[in-house]
């Protein structure tokens, strides 16, 4: 069985990986938790249904981005967190993804609205 892969083999993340991974960040959260988070503006406006939430988590645990806490409030609840990969795999995408928004702003000349000279 080979190992899991390196986090620039895990770039660009999905969509949902992403919401998933920035919905873990700032703590462990049980799946309907990070599946409102990532539903709202700041969480990536994804959603997530159920199959696509805990495939996605299975293949997440299965390249050691997240883990079960093995801690529960419910029989049916399961927490997870982030690993030491899953943050640097988010921290990376952040970067890259701060990158070409720079770029995509600094090509694009965002005016103000109503600006003589204003591209369409």
């Amino acid at each position: 069985m080979r190992g899991p892969r390196p986090v620039p083999a895990h770039l660009p993340l999905t969509p949902a990986v992403f919401a998933i991974l920035l919905a873990l960040a700032d703590g462990e959260k049980h799946g309907y938790a990070i599946m409102k988070e990532a539903a709202l503006p700041a969480g990536g406006s994804i959603v997530l249904g159920p199959g696509t939430l805990y495939g996605t988590l299975d293949r997440l645990i299965r390249d050691e981005l997240v883990e079960e806490t093995g801690l529960t409030d419910d029989a049916r609840r399961r927490y997870y967190r982030l690993t030491r990969r899953g943050h640097r795999a988010l921290a990376a995408e952040t970067s890259r993804l701060a990158a070409s928004l720079h770029t995509a702003l600094a090509r694009i000349e965002v005016e103000a609205p109503g600006r003589r000279g204003a591209r369409a």
